[in-house]
């Protein structure tokens, strides 16, 4: 089956298909057999796939963490590669942890054949009630892996800005809710 092809039925874009073959990371062995032509090794005989469908999930706070949510989306698909895991769905997007109606986020927590989610630090599937997910994913026989349990300090207080600046902007107005937001977080720090 040509790479392309393989994309398609993995639910993957070509263009990241073909970035992953040249990076490396592609979950499935393939070679290049022409020019324009990469074959993805199937073999007619090969045992079935098995029933568990991995979905793999990364996600940053903002835009100027772009080259952290390539890296995120990296590191998670080497993992499945080198557990030889059959990857369904990758997605990854730019929003806060706080924020419920990330869309990427819900559509693979919607998709059936997504029967574990995979996250490299839990709070990047969320900020809050990360454990009712789980919970809820472990009721329909689904599960949640996280790669790193260590939280992200660097994350942690960049969302907390976003939240003070959201209620300053409520109380203030929008000009000056940042410089009071970053004057709230100095103040806890400091005392």
């Amino acid at each position: 089956m040509n790479l392309t092809e393989w994309a398609r039925v993995q639910g993957v874009a070509p263009r990241t298909a073909y970035r992953w073959f040249r990076e490396g990371t592609l979950p499935v062995p393939a070679q290049r057999v022409g020019p324009r032509t990469i074959l993805v090794n199937i073999e007619a005989n090969a045992a079935p796939q098995p029933a568990e469908g991995v979905g793999l999930y990364a996600r940053v706070s903002s835009h100027d963490q772009k080259s952290d949510l390539e890296r995120q989306t990296s590191r998670l698909v080497q993992w499945a590669a080198q557990g030889g895991h059959r990857v369904v769905r990758v997605e990854s997007e730019i929003g806060s942890g706080m924020n419920g109606g990330r869309s990427k986020a819900k559509r693979l927590l919607a998709d059936p054949a997504v029967t574990t989610v995979v996250v490299e630090h839990k709070d990047r599937l969320g900020r809050m009630n990360v454990e009712l997910v789980e919970a809820t994913l472990s009721a329909t026989g689904r599960r949640l892996v996280v790669l790193d349990e260590g939280e992200v300090e660097d994350d942690l207080v960049r969302d907390m800005v976003e939240i003070l600046t959201s209620f300053c902007a409520r109380l203030y107005g929008r000009g000056s809710a940042k410089s009071r937001a970053r004057k709230a977080l100095q103040a806890a720090e400091y005392g």
